[in-house]
């Protein structure tokens, strides 16, 4: 009996040591959105969605797998879409070199849209420079012709100006960001090959009496489209899709400022969004935005939000949107 004892204890043990290496985390939100529009042309809509995440890491010594399970959403009127894997990688070290490969998402940027594919990235550091390698953007590849998803990078620091320059098939990218007297300042480029297909974004944010303010310009040239999603706004996709808070033309140029406080336990965000510079007529718009975060004491967080947006085509695109959000990360 003490030889079972023992066995159990040290097989216990062992699990719990496993089951240390392995973290699950999430989130899920269920949205009320109202939409009133200007026009009678254009019936006002109600819709309620859900949407959830799964997030499970595991980790053994300097390698760990993130398994990203998406895809549980709804919106009214629809059933439960399947949930499955979105992204799935592993990060490791082979001597000096980090290493990250498999299925992931790039991120959400302000000048270009996310894409999810397949992709490795090696980085290491080298006298005081980071060098850096990626391939797989999702492009369609001769089998010749592999070579036209590199991606080659090198970033340092000079004088405190943070500096990285990556050059890749069609174009290249140049970033730079610095603080000076409390103010934060970045410039990303994407210089193109194509002509009047160069996109550029200047930021700058700073804190005065407990008010963050942030401003911030994206330029594309008469060739190319802004695609991002950023706070100045969620461009990926089209209306009519339901993916975007407006659609972009090419030449559009994006301004906005943001200013942010708490009050009264809330976080409060007022944002003016301008764009223009399409060579269309009439085809500029803006946009004044207001979010008022409160965490709740059942944990969960309470978002409601309000967009007036206002179309110099025609008030046929003049719409205001009420959105009130329940949102838990776990």
């Amino acid at each position: 009996m003490k030889k079972q004892l023992i066995a159990a204890a040290v097989a216990t043990s062992v699990s719990a040591i496993a089951m240390a290496d392995i973290s699950i985390t999430g989130n899920l939100k269920t949205n009320y959105t109202h939409k009133d529009w200007q026009t009678t042309s254009k019936t006002d809509t109600d819709n309620f969605s859900t949407e959830g995440n799964l997030y499970i890491k595991g980790k053994s010594g300097d390698t760990s797998v993130v398994m990203n399970l998406g895809g549980i959403d709804t919106n009214s009127g629809s059933t439960i879409n399947q949930a499955g894997f979105e992204d799935v990688y592993l990060t490791t070290k082979i001597g000096d070199v980090n290493v990250k490969m498999g299925n992931y998402d790039n991120g959400d940027a302000t000048l270009r849209a996310s894409s999810r594919a397949p992709r490795i990235s090696a980085s290491t550091e080298l006298g005081g420079f980071t060098l850096s390698y990626l391939n797989g953007n999702g492009k369609s590849q001769a089998a010749t012709s592999n070579a036209q998803d590199d991606e080659v990078g090198i970033a340092t620091s000079l004088g405190g100006v943070n500096v990285s320059y990556t050059v890749k098939d069609g174009g290249e990218t140049i970033k730079a960001s610095t603080s000076v007297g409390g103010v934060n300042v970045s410039y990303m480029g994407l210089p193109s090959d194509t002509a009047d297909a160069d996109r550029a974004l200047i930021e700058a944010s700073t804190e005065m009496n407990g008010v963050g303010i942030k401003v911030g310009t994206a330029s594309a040239e008469t060739g190319t489209t802004i695609t991002g999603d950023s706070w100045l706004g969620d461009f990926e996709g089209t209306v009519a899709a339901g993916s975007a808070e407006h659609d972009m033309l090419a030449g559009q140029d994006v301004t906005g400022v943001e200013l942010s406080t708490s009050m009264a336990g809330n976080k409060v965000t007022f944002r003016n969004i301008n764009v223009d510079g399409s060579t269309s007529a009439n085809k500029d718009w803006n946009m004044n935005k207001i979010i008022v975060t409160r965490p709740l004491a059942s944990g969960a967080t309470l978002e409601v939000t309000y967009k007036d947006i206002a179309d110099d085509a025609s008030t046929q695109t003049d719409v205001e949107v009420l959105d009130i959000e329940l949102a838990v990360a776990f």
